[in-house]
């Protein structure tokens, strides 16, 4: 029976882990206008976003995402962050935070 419940417990934490979002993954789309490792300006407009933290990254996209944040770019990243589930923005934003 415990041998069971231990199985039935990595077989949980497995499957939520195939579920889980990949920051950098899901990064890759945004590395055309903000380059490999977030050090360019998009489209020569925004803030360069290497070595913001996770928080601020959050709040930019959750902004851009509902239309409460954002200058020239607001609506060229409406339509991006549009897609991204909660899960999916922090995701995005631990793996930026990683960028060096």
């Amino acid at each position: 029976m415990k041998t069971t419940k231990i199985l039935m417990t990595l077989a949980i934490l497995a499957g939520t882990s195939l579920f889980a979002s990949d920051g950098a993954k899901l990064y890759n789309s945004c590395a055309a206008c903000h380059g490999a490792n977030a050090e360019k300006k998009a489209l020569g407009k925004s803030e360069i976003i290497k070595g913001w933290n996770v928080e601020k990254t959050v709040a930019a996209l959750k902004g851009y995402k509902d239309g409460s944040y954002g200058k020239e770019m607001k609506g060229v990243m409406k339509g991006q962050v549009s897609r991204l589930s909660d899960e999916d923005i922090k995701a995005v934003a631990e793996h930026i935070a990683t960028l060096k």
